[in-house]
């Protein structure tokens, strides 16, 4: 079945996270290093959270109740006033005849701001940010599928992380397009691996 629609991840997607890592989230190192306990870890924490949600790089480095709640509600605030630039083979995507969609977890102004920077609003036919504690990327991929007629056979979802909109995607049957483009995850994490979007349009046409 021809496809219709592409829904496409942000962070390490679209733009290098570590391009602009240590300014965004520098308040935050900062909390974490003024407690003194996690001095150790710092910068496998700050690895991390350029790369997986912040909640999970809380649990897994062991942060506690009070230092993980001041540090979300540090980010619910933290907003980015820097150009970003889109990873070089970005506009390849803007030559594939699909609906496009983007679908981010992250903090709402923190996510706003990076999509503003960046300037391409106007590239997707909707844009959304998770709140992970309020939905998940399953619900609103499943949603735009529900509103827009979509059969999971006509839509692509394309990411850098198989525990996140890979795994989701799958879970309601879409095939997924790894984007792989530091060599991260094992090229089997999803229906199809890329390092580079020229090679997305072929996947797409294949339908």
């Amino acid at each position: 079945m021809p496809k219709k629609a592409i829904i496409y991840d942000l962070d390490n997607t679209l733009y290098p996270v570590h391009a602009i890592g240590e300014k965004l989230f520098g308040p935050l190192f900062d909390l974490i290093i003024e407690t003194g306990k996690h001095n150790n870890d710092i910068e496998a924490i700050k690895k991390e959270t350029m790369r997986t949600p912040f909640r999970l790089v809380a649990k897994e480095f062991g942060l506690s109740e009070d230092l993980t709640a001041q540090a979300i509600n540090l980010q619910e605030n933290l907003g980015y006033d820097e150009p970003i630039t889109p990873f070089d083979d970005y506009p390849e995507i803007k030559t594939i005849d699909a609906e496009r969609f983007l679908v981010t977890t992250g903090f709402q102004k923190m996510q706003r701001a990076k999509i503003t920077q960046m300037g391409i609003e106007n590239d997707f036919k909707e844009i959304h940010v998770v709140n992970p504690v309020l939905t998940s990327k399953k619900e609103v991929f499943a949603d735009i599928l529900k509103r827009h007629n979509y059969q999971p056979e006509e839509v692509l979802v394309v990411g850098d992380d198989p525990n996140s909109e890979i795994q989701a995607a799958k879970d309601l049957g879409i095939e997924t397009v790894l984007y792989n483009k530091f060599d991260w995850h094992p090229l089997d994490s999803a229906t199809y691996a890329i390092s580079h979007f020229k090679e997305l349009k072929p996947i797409f046409l294949k339908g």
